[in-house]
């Protein structure tokens, strides 16, 4: 399987379901700080 085949919404879809995922959906118009400790990976998706 070759990942950059899998369109980003899909990707984004499982990694939801998994353990240690946190998910916060924000509007157009909305901001949200993020502080965490660390280790942590942060990723932004906008699709």
């Amino acid at each position: 399987m070759n990942l950059l085949e899998i369109p980003t919404c899909d990707l984004v879809e499982e990694l939801k379901k998994r353990e240690g995922v946190e998910r916060h959906e924000i509007g157009p118009t909305a901001t949200l700080t993020v502080k965490t400790d660390g280790p942590a990976i942060v990723l932004v998706v906008i699709d």
